[in-house]
């Protein structure tokens, strides 16, 4: 392929422009299936914090639809940082590297302060709050700063990065601070999930972010089969999900390498395929990842060239990804606050759901009123393209 080895502006210039619908058809579609299953995660976090789970999921101890659910919400960061990747891309062929560069910059400074304001408000049961979680938002932000910067290289050496950064960052779990180290804090932002005060606020790092550097590199990386003939980059997706899932069943199973072991739970064959799907998010391991964006890359070519009523709406949602982001976090604030307001904290100090039917119940019931508001900011986007501040969400 000539885009190996031409510079970027050379490669934008050479390869053919990158159509709206092929874009529409695909990545705002497979963006917006995973915004309609993070929400489902969303409902768990918010009504059901009553729940105990823990990162990686205890397979001998969690229900087993609880597990499954929680599961399935697991495809939602690594999509859409690596379509984040794919996007960018995209974006420098009808614009200067210099111009690329400078968007992912602001745009991630963008995010970052709205993880600090307005999506962290909406997590908080006080305000001002007391404690701040540096969750998937603030991530994205950072790996788009960090991708300014690395798209100043040749695309062949940003996937060698992305994929030494996604294969070997497990070696560096041993390493840990003391909390009275200088190193402590910037340890725990880029690669150890821990808290720490700033201040007097809790800030804690649920998202340390360099494998997800590295997972929006390798989004980069693959850009240029976007602009393939359908059937063929439809192979190429295919080909490269189903190797990734078929590396994290050898490496899964070898059971050595590239996040905490799984066991057989005796007895109890569920439980032993839930030990053995239980993976580690928070930093992702190399194995989630594995699994995740193997599926990603998957429902990517399922999608290629879908135009079918699903699939025109999940692209509607996947236009806007921002608006529905903020819009369902304060949704479900609403709805935790008027449960409150109702029937009171019925579980200890919490509103919690009574079961994982009723969980996944509520969530059914919004993804229709989420849906319309959603249209009208994607529709907004489109037609006033003068205003250029709306381009960051």
């Amino acid at each position: 392929m000539t885009s190996l080895t031409l510079p970027h502006d050379a490669v934008r210039r050479a390869t053919p422009p990158v159509s709206a619908a092929a874009r529409l058809g695909s990545i705002d579609a497979v963006r917006g299936l995973v915004m309609v299953i993070m929400l489902l995660d969303h409902v768990r976090d918010t009504l059901c914090t009553h729940w105990a789970v823990g990162d990686p999921m205890d397979a001998r101890l969690v229900a087993p639809a609880l597990f499954f659910s929680r599961t399935l919400a697991s495809l939602c960061a690594p999509t859409f940082i690596a379509l984040t990747g794919l996007s960018a891309w995209l974006y420098g062929q009808t614009h200067s590297r210099a111009e690329t560069s400078r968007f992912l910059l602001t745009r991630g400074l963008f995010l970052m302060l709205l993880e600090l304001t307005l999506v962290g408000f909406a997590w908080s049961a006080r305000f001002p709050p007391q404690t701040i979680w540096l969750q998937v938002i603030w991530a994205i932000g950072v790996c788009m700063i960090a991708l300014a910067g690395l798209i100043h290289l040749p695309r062949g050496a940003v996937a060698a990065i992305g994929l030494a950064i996604v294969a070997g960052h497990n070696l560096l779990d041993p390493i840990a601070f003391a909390p009275d180290s200088p190193w402590f804090k910037p340890w725990a932002l880029i690669h150890k999930r821990s808290a720490f005060e700033w201040m007097g606020i809790t800030i804690k790092t649920t998202y340390p972010v360099l494998p997800w550097i590295g997972v929006i590199a390798l989004g980069y990386a693959i850009g240029p089969w976007f602009t393939r003939p359908a059937g063929e980059r439809r192979r190429w997706l295919a080909t490269l999900g189903l190797g990734l899932i078929l590396g994290f069943i050898l490496l899964r199973t070898i059971n050595g390498y590239g996040d905490a072991p799984w066991a057989m739970v005796p007895g109890d064959p569920l439980r032993s395929v839930m030990s053995f799907l239980a993976l580690t998010k928070y930093p992702p391991s190399l194995l989630f990842l594995l699994s995740t964006l193997g599926v990603a890359a998957l429902l990517l070519a399922l999608f290629e060239g879908r135009s079918g009523p699903i699939a025109r709406k999940l692209a509607v949602m996947g236009g806007a990804p921002m608006g529905f982001y903020l819009l369902h976090l304060y949704v479900l604030r609403g709805l935790y606050l008027g449960a409150v307001a109702i029937w009171g904290t019925n579980q200890g100090q919490v509103f919690g759901l009574p079961s994982v039917g009723a969980m996944w119940l509520v969530y059914l019931l919004l993804i229709v009123p989420l849906y319309y508001p959603t249209k009208w900011f994607a529709d907004l986007k489109r037609r006033r393209r003068d205003l250029r501040w709306l381009r960051y969400f």
